[in-house]
């Protein structure tokens, strides 16, 4: 009886999963339930595909990419920055990294007349610093933004560089073509900052030597103060302030003791790769996917089919996986509406980025049009009320 009520309820007062498109969503792109993607398009160094699979009843990961200028000014340099934003305890800090990130680092480009490491890591501190000011703002009327925070997966390339800046356990992995036998090395180009792997509870007992909870192995799962499985992000000032870890944030995220530095950190891991002639793709993707995938079956997936709509296959192919899993049709699964869904598998989001060694090596100081795509998705308006949430242990 309880259940055909709810039912009953969903069904008059929540919009339907097709009723709203994520407005920031790229014309480009198509819709499939709740599968967006855009099997193809042109960026300064090559191609790219991307796709987003929602499974959380608000979109939590957030994507983009953008080619052209780097820089505030159109002398540039040029080239391509992808990002992937996984969202944990709301959508809010994935979209304010989603909307800030880049534009922080076309100014600091723009600044020291190049992109470095350093231009990097001044966007990601800027952006850390924009969204506690926010929550800071908005402590009285919406306390609990300071529970919500981002991974955040960066990569850049310009000229015959590849930057790659991560902020939790979202990942990029390089499809390397080995001559001698025709097959694809897949090289991870990403650290990661999950508290299952063991460097990064050590690092943390390292930081936090007198607390002796710092990381706690909750329903088998590793955690952060027993909290959150990442140990670095944009967001979660919860864990980095001390003013707000307290009331009236929700009791299930306040400390019973008063910290003295962060526990979370904003500082990204930022590593350079120089491409070569052989590095044909690189694959950035929040952890929905490698959740179900390997590094070395995502890179084979892309290599062995078209480049046309090699991101759509991965998430297809992750979430044949998941329906397998749980001993279920993935045409089953995939009749399973948002919210619900989440149960089965996070959201997903996929950007592949082809590199045309002859593209990449001019492709810095070569001015073309400026392409600016988001990754897309179904969610309320802004003015919508969304469904009653309540607080859930951050996966990262």
């Amino acid at each position: 009886m309880l259940s055909r009520l709810m039912n009953l309820l969903k069904a008059c007062f929540w919009p339907r999963s097709d009723q709203f498109i994520h407005k920031n969503a790229d014309t480009g792109g198509h819709q499939d339930g709740l599968l967006w993607y855009k099997d193809t398009g042109q960026h300064v160094n090559g191609e790219f595909s991307m796709a987003v699979v929602q499974a959380n009843n608000l979109l939590e990961d957030q994507s983009q990419l953008e080619s052209g200028c780097l820089s505030t000014h159109e002398s540039g340099p040029y080239g391509t920055f992808v990002g992937v934003y996984d969202g944990h305890g709301g959508p809010e800090t994935s979209r304010y990294v989603n909307d800030h990130l880049f534009q922080h680092l076309k100014r600091f480009t723009f600044e020291q007349q190049s992109m470095s490491v350093d231009v990097i890591q001044k966007a990601y501190q800027a952006t850390e610093e924009g969204f506690s000011s926010l929550v800071a703002r908005q402590w009285h009327m919406t306390p609990q933004l300071a529970a919500v925070g981002s991974c955040c997966l960066v990569g850049v390339v310009c000229g015959t560089n590849l930057y790659v800046a991560n902020l939790g356990d979202s990942r990029a992995v390089l499809g390397r073509a080995i001559k001698e036998t025709e097959e694809y090395l897949a090289i991870q180009l990403s650290a990661e900052h999950n508290a299952c792997i063991e460097s990064v509870r050590q690092e943390l007992q390292l930081l936090h030597p007198d607390d002796s909870q710092i990381v706690v192995l909750k329903h088998n799962v590793w955690r952060v103060k027993g909290l959150i499985q990442i140990s670095r992000s944009i967001g979660d000032v919860y864990l980095k302030k001390a003013e707000f870890n307290r009331e009236p944030l929700y009791p299930k995220f306040r400390l019973r003791e008063p910290f003295k530095k962060p526990i979370l950190s904003a500082d990204p891991s930022i590593s350079v790769h120089k491409l070569l002639p052989h590095d044909k793709f690189a694959i950035f993707a929040s952890d929905g996917l490698w959740e179900h995938l390997t590094n070395q079956e995502a890179v084979d997936i892309v290599q062995k089919h078209s480049r046309t709509g090699s991101a759509r296959r991965l998430v297809k192919t992750a979430l044949q996986e998941a329906a397998k899993k749980r001993e279920m049709r993935y045409s089953d699964l995939k009749k399973i509406d948002r919210g619900v869904r989440r149960h089965f598998h996070d959201d997903i989001t996929v950007i592949v980025l082809f590199l045309d060694s002859n593209l990449i090596s001019k492709a810095s100081s070569v001015k073309g049009p400026n392409i600016s795509v988001r990754g897309g998705g179904i969610n309320f308006p802004s003015n919508t009320l969304a469904p009653c949430t309540t607080p859930t242990e951050t996966t990262g």
